[in-house]
């Protein structure tokens, strides 16, 4: 009885958790080098006790899914940097934060990682 009680309360908890969990998204050009930062930064931040999500999409889809306002944050990449202005009028529409993404912090590494987890916490 008590196992079953604490295996749905995990369950429960883990519902709960990803509802409540904070989703930023990189919005970049095709997406591909912006899919491993997101998972990289999502690693270190939840690693550092952090409940965030990372996710990536290419630009093509960046219209759409500010206006949904699915996400608590924008990211934009160094590469699409030229879309910012729009990214970020559509982000001040639905109320969410669009905040570009520096060179340094765009970087598959350790302290390219780090600096981009930065990046997220500081403007969630």
């Amino acid at each position: 009885m008590i196992g079953n009680s604490l295996i749905k309360n995990y369950l429960i908890y883990n519902i709960l958790r990803r509802i409540f969990m904070a989703k930023a998204l990189i919005i970049c050009a095709a997406g591909m080098s912006s899919s491993l930062m997101a998972k990289k930064t999502t690693e270190y931040l939840q690693g550092q006790g952090q409940d965030i999500t990372v996710e990536a999409i290419g630009a093509t889809e960046g219209n759409k899914v500010i206006e949904s306002a699915a996400f608590d944050l924008y990211l934009i990449s160094p590469q699409t940097r030229m879309y910012f202005k729009q990214f970020a009028d559509l982000g001040e529409r639905v109320g969410r934060p669009v905040v570009q993404i520096p060179p340094q912090a765009y970087v598959p590494i350790p302290t390219g990682v780090a600096a981009l987890a930065k990046v997220v916490t500081d403007n969630l």
